[in-house]
């Protein structure tokens, strides 16, 4: 499946319009990755930890959206946007989310 942050898929023509999937990924942030952040912030650098947390709920909400379009026969996602978010007491929990429109295309 092409997924793309592009409203088109350039060489192909998009023949139906199957309607809009998204995907979401809600990750613990735990007190040893805060402790190891705080560290690179003082220092300098950058947070692994966070970094590969990110890489995780990406991967896990475009999984979650990809499954969805293929449930409605789609071929493809024009127009992918992902959005993060801290939820819950204190900012505990990382929010990611994924959006697009799911088509077929020839």
């Amino acid at each position: 499946m092409i997924i793309t942050t592009t409203p088109t898929i350039e060489g192909h023509t998009i023949k139906e319009y199957k309607g809009l999937v998204s995907g979401e990924a809600v990750f613990g942030i735990n007190f040893v990755k805060d402790f190891f952040a705080s560290i690179h912030d003082v220092f300098g650098g950058r947070s692994g930890g966070y970094e590969e947390t990110m890489r995780k709920g990406r991967l896990a909400a475009q999984t979650e959206m990809e499954k969805r379009a293929k449930e409605l026969g789609a071929n493809a996602i024009v127009g992918v946007h992902y959005g993060y978010e801290t939820v819950g007491q204190g900012g505990s929990m990382l929010l990611i989310a994924i959006s697009g429109t799911a088509v077929v295309f020839e």
